[in-house]
């Protein structure tokens, strides 16, 4: 029997109703592509684990005790994807009608393509910002952070974090695409030894993406067709009533990411800048941290 072209890799952590939904709209069009589908428990409570093997026996499984994060959840599944290319896709996603099979030919097409996302919808039917981003340089995280963006959206200087000047409805070369659906080749991901660990949440599809793109691969938002992205319920940033999400676990995911932040600075752009203006940078994330704490306590 030949190894299936696509691997479909989906983390799970306490989504149980939504990864049911995902998997669901992913084998509604098990005829696009020729595909299996990995599910990575990472340590679920809910049930998750469960009602895979029960619902969908043809899904590969792998059930952590504990809650790995989103990098060495998902690079469980290296050691069994058999795909020439692979997709990471969040279990809050809804696949819809084209995604996967055209996704899939125009990475095919494109040898100088090294990873790609189509156009992430909300439940509300608005534009998820994050399917494209720029890297977060200190210029624009400044803009960004500081609101600036949303300011002035048709500046190419200042609105550069979202790309908010150019057409969402256009294909084009971006520095970032969001873990949510990220399609990459296996060889790829080898070259680069997927993600990388030292993130626990958030950060690592940032680094995922400038590793390829040192390697001098295009990363291409590709809006021709799109999937619905709920967003942020497993980090507890939805309140929604089957997640169960404690206030101490949407600090830490707060935690977590602003640790993410300082890593990828540290870790790509740190000697690129001077030393006062890296530790203006630190200063900025600690700010943020602080805000972002405040907020989740008060609301």
């Amino acid at each position: 029997m030949s190894n299936p072209e696509l691997s479909i890799i989906i983390l799970s952590y306490n989504t149980q109703k939504l990864l049911k939904d995902c998997l669901e709209s992913v084998y509604l069009f098990k005829n696009e592509a020729d595909f299996e589908v990995i599910v990575v428990d990472n340590g679920s409570t809910d049930g998750s684990h469960e009602m895979v093997k029960k619902d969908f026996p043809q899904v590969l499984t792998i059930n952590n005790r504990e809650n790995l994060g989103f990098a060495r959840g998902n690079n469980c599944a290296r050691k069994i994807a058999k795909g020439e290319y692979v997709l990471f896709l969040n279990s809050d996603v809804v696949i819809k009608k084209g995604a996967l099979k055209k996704s899939l030919s125009f990475i095919k097409r494109n040898k100088g393509v090294g990873a790609l996302t189509c156009k992430l919808v909300l439940p509300d039917g608005n534009l998820d910002k994050d399917a494209r981003r720029a890297f977060p340089t200190p210029w624009v995280a400044l803009t960004h952070f500081s609101g600036i963006d949303r300011l002035f959206p048709k500046s190419e200087i200042l609105s550069k974090y979202w790309y908010l000047y150019k057409s969402a409805q256009k294909i084009q070369d971006v520095d970032v695409i969001q873990g949510a659906f990220f399609l990459t080749r296996r060889e790829v991901l080898d070259s680069v030894n997927w993600f990388s660990e030292e993130y626990f949440l958030d950060g690592e599809d940032i680094d995922l993406c400038w590793k390829i793109r040192q390697m001098g691969l295009r990363i291409v938002y590709y809006p021709e067709v799109f999937v619905i992205h709920v967003k942020g319920a497993s980090k507890g940033k939805r309140k929604s009533s089957f997640l169960g999400i404690t206030q101490e676990e949407r600090l830490k995911v707060i935690n977590v990411g602003l640790d993410s932040m300082a890593i990828f600075y540290k870790k790509w752009l740190w000697n690129k800048y001077p030393l006062p203006l890296n530790w203006l940078v630190i200063l900025g994330i600690n700010c943020l941290r602080f805000l972002r704490y405040l907020k989740a306590i008060i609301s």
